[in-house]
C-alpha cells in the first residue's frame, strides 16, 4: 500500500452519519476499547487536555495547544475534520504526522482491525494515539468529534475536561434539548478531574454540575472569571484581534494579540486562560510572556486555517470553516456593513 491507497482505504471505512446518517452512530465505545488493547493502551502513555462543546473547541484546541509549544512542551494535536490533508488531524508542535507513519500504522494492524471493523474516526484515533506515545509527547490536546460520552477518544483520562459551550448540536444523535445535548457533552467528565465549561447557559449548568458532583470533582465556569474586551473591531480586511482581558474584573492581560480572527474568539480565548491556569496548578509552567507569545502564533505554531482567514482584500475574501453560526453571521454582518452604504441587520 501506498500513502494514496491508505487514505483511500480509511475513507471507505466511513460508516458514520457522513454516509448512512444517525443509524450509524454507536452507542458504545466497545470498538475503541479493543483498539486500545490490541495497541497495548497508548492512551495511558501521555497526559493531555480532553476537549467537547459544540462551537470553538477547535480553536480552543489549537490556542491551548500553541501556548504549551511556545513553554517548551512536546505537544500532541488530534482535530477533526481537515480541510485538505488528512494528516491535519494528527500533529506533534504543529508538524503533521509523516505519510510514512500513517501508511506503517495501517499495514500493520488491518489484518487485526478488520476482525474489529472500525469506522474510519476510531482508525483515526487508533493511529493519533499510537502515534503520541511513540513520540512520547509530553501533552497532548485531544479535540473530540461528535458528542463526547460516546466519542472515541473518550477512553482517555485528562489532566483538564473542557466544555467550550451547548448549543443546538446533530439533534438526531445527541437528543432534542438542549439538556440531552449537555448530558452528553458531560459524558467527558472524568473522576477528580477538574471541568472548564466555556458558557455558562441555565439550561446546561445544572448537567454540568450534577455530573461533576458525582465525578467528585471541580468545575469552573470561564465567562464567570475571565473577561475579553476586543479594541480593535473586526472587519473583513483585519487577520487578528487585540483585546484586553480581566480575571475577576482585575487587569490580567493587556493588549494581547491574538493572530486569529472572528468576535468569537473572545469567548474561546477565556475558556484557554482558564484552562492554561489549571495546567499550572497541575505543574505545567505556562507563564504570561508565553502565553503571550502562544496565542500571537497560533497558525504559525500549529498549522490552523480556516478560521476567519483573510483570504484576500480586494476584493475580501474570507474563510471561515469551523462549525459556528455566529461566526457566518458576524461574516456576513461586517462585510455587508462595508460594502452598502443603507445597512440594517
Amino acid at each position: 500500500m501506498n500513502y494514496d491507497s491508505t487514505i483511500e482505504y480509511l475513507f471507505e471505512q466511513l460508516p458514520m452519519y457522513h454516509r448512512v446518517g444517525a443509524a450509524a452512530y454507536k452507542a458504545n465505545l466497545d470498538n475503541t476499547i479493543s483498539i486500545m488493547k490490541l495497541l497495548d493502551h497508548p492512551e495511558e502513555d501521555f497526559r493531555c487536555v480532553h476537549i467537547a462543546g459544540t462551537n470553538g473547541k477547535g480553536s480552543t484546541s489549537h490556542m491551548l495547544a500553541s501556548i504549551l509549544q511556545q513553554s517548551g512542551y512536546k505537544t500532541g494535536l488530534y482535530t477533526s475534520p481537515h480541510l485538505r490533508d488528512f494528516r491535519e488531524r494528527i500533529r506533534i508542535n504543529g508538524k503533521m504526522i509523516e505519510k510514512t507513519e500513517v501508511v506503517k500504522f495501517v499495514k500493520k494492524y488491518k489484518k487485526e482491525f478488520d476482525v474489529i471493523q472500525p469506522s474510519f474516526f476510531e482508525w483515526t484515533v487508533g493511529l493519533a494515539f499510537d502515534y503520541f506515545s511513540r513520540k512520547d509527547v509530553d501533552i497532548a490536546v485531544i479535540e473530540t468529534g461528535l458528542g463526547g460520552r460516546l466519542d472515541s477518544t473518550n477512553v482517555v483520562t485528562p489532566l483538564v475536561s473542557v466544555i467550550t459551550n451547548i448549543q443546538w448540536d446533530h439533534m438526531n444523535l445527541l437528543g432534542d434539548t438542549l439538556q440531552k445535548i449537555a448530558r452528553e457533552k458531560a459524558g467527558i467528565i472524568k473522576k477528580e478531574v477538574p471541568v472548564v465549561i466555556g458558557a455558562t447557559h441555565s439550561e446546561s449548568a445544572p448537567i454540568f454540575r450534577q455530573a461533576v458532583k458525582k465525578a467528585k470533582s471541580k468545575i469552573y465556569f470561564a465567562d464567570k472569571v475571565f473577561h475579553a474586551h476586543i479594541h480593535n473591531e473586526t472587519n473583513p480586511n483585519a487577520d487578528g484581534l487585540v483585546m484586553d482581558i480581566t480575571k475577576n474584573k482585575q487587569p490580567y492581560l493587556k493588549d494581547l494579540n491574538l493572530d486569529l480572527g472572528g468576535m468569537y474568539q473572545s469567548r474561546n480565548i477565556c475558556t484557554v486562560l482558564q484552562t492554561a491556569e489549571l495546567l499550572q496548578e497541575k505543574g505545567f509552567e505556562l507563564n504570561r510572556k508565553n502565553i503571550r507569545k502562544g496565542l500571537a502564533s497560533v497558525r504559525k505554531s500549529t498549522g490552523l486555517a480556516g478560521r476567519w482567514q483573510l483570504l484576500g482584500k480586494n476584493p475580501s475574501i474570507i474563510c471561515d470553516a469551523g462549525h459556528n453560526t455566529d461566526g457566518i453571521h458576524e461574516i456576513v454582518a461586517q462585510i455587508a456593513k462595508t460594502t452598502f452604504k443603507n445597512y440594517i441587520w
